[in-house]
């Protein structure tokens, strides 16, 4: 049967005007750039670099990894949000993309308008942990003492605004304590100063403050999941120690620049979910500590709400300002 040139540019030429049709065929035609907005060695960065040779395989294209850090995240982030929404510019998002709006009336782009969530790739819990020496030897004896001594205790913190303080934050919320809060410049200063017992508490990303704690230079007392951790089995969660609603978490998430067609957003989704599922990813993540999700667009839409929604309280009720 013969085919006319005419029809067949016709319907070359209606695949070409359905939305998004054309781009998503041919996605990824690139390179691919994983922004991650923080320094190379941190979590983002690490579930960067463990996802993207995963993702490189299943999607045919080189991933770059680039860390592009400064302004709490906010450099990152403003790089995907004016990037062209293509699918070839990707953001690993973590905890501070949710928060940031809190801290910073202005920012140079908006969230979660310039964005397309694409799926929650891990979450991390923190792990609350104290001098080796201190008398307290339960969360139910620090908070206690807290009250016993208002303003006395205080907690560090890798600096304003960041996940540890926020947490430590939510916990005075639910216990109502008075503690006062210490901050530093990162985190390896602010658990060496606990460790040296210079300051009583902190509250640590499970994958950082964990090697600490199973090397004895700091006393693991809680961990801030819903469920205790597969990595630090002994330890209980915050509300089994007594402290309900104080479930807290770092997180990272692959998020596109709104507008990425949806084509490209579920071709992007589908293969993360079937990395996130993959036994060898799931151990690896373990070993830091680390949940491996790999949810829907959809559910990452709405943990990126609750999560919002959640720390803007925190930021208010503890009038947290960040220069």
């Amino acid at each position: 049967m013969k085919i006319s040139r005419r029809r067949t540019f016709g319907a070359t030429a209606a695949l070409a005007l359905m939305p998004g049709l054309g781009r998503a065929q041919a996605y990824p035609s690139k390179p691919v750039r994983l922004i991650v907005p923080y320094s190379a060695g941190g979590g983002a960065d690490t579930t960067a670099r463990l996802i993207a040779p995963k993702l490189q395989e299943a999607l045919g294209q080189t991933i770059v990894v680039e860390n592009k850090p400064g302004a709490g995240g906010m450099i990152g982030d403003e790089i995907v949000a004016k990037a062209a929404p293509d699918g070839h510019t990707l953001l690993i998002g973590a905890f501070a993309h949710a928060v940031n709006p809190a801290l910073f009336p202005k920012m140079p782009f908006r969230t979660p308008d310039d964005f397309a969530p694409v799926s929650l790739l891990v979450t991390v819990p923190e792990l609350m942990v104290i001098t080796p020496s201190h008398p307290a030897k339960s969360v139910a004896e620090l908070v206690a003492l807290a009250k016993a001594q208002p303003g006395k205790l205080s907690y560090a913190s890798s600096g304003n605004g960041s996940a540890q303080h926020l947490a430590a934050e939510l916990f005075k919320m639910r216990t109502g304590t008075d503690i006062q809060h210490v901050p530093y410049k990162g985190g390896a200063l602010a658990v060496a100063d606990v460790a040296a017992g210079h300051v009583p508490f902190y509250f640590g990303n499970m994958s950082a403050a964990l090697p600490q704690a199973r090397g004895g230079r700091v006393r693991p007392l809680a961990v801030t999941s819903a469920a205790r951790s597969p990595a630090a089995p002994d330890v209980p969660t915050l509300t089994e120690a007594g402290v309900p609603n104080c479930e807290i978490s770092e997180w990272n998430a692959l998020i596109a620049p709104a507008g990425t067609p949806p084509a490209v957003i579920a071709r992007l989704h589908t293969e993360i979910a079937k990395i996130m599922r993959q036994e060898e990813m799931k151990a690896k993540f373990a070993d830091l500590g680390a949940d491996a999700i790999g949810s829907t667009p959809e559910e990452l839409a709405a943990f990126l709400r609750v999560e919002s929604a959640k720390w803007a309280e925190v930021v208010k009720a503890a009038n947290i300002k960040v220069e």
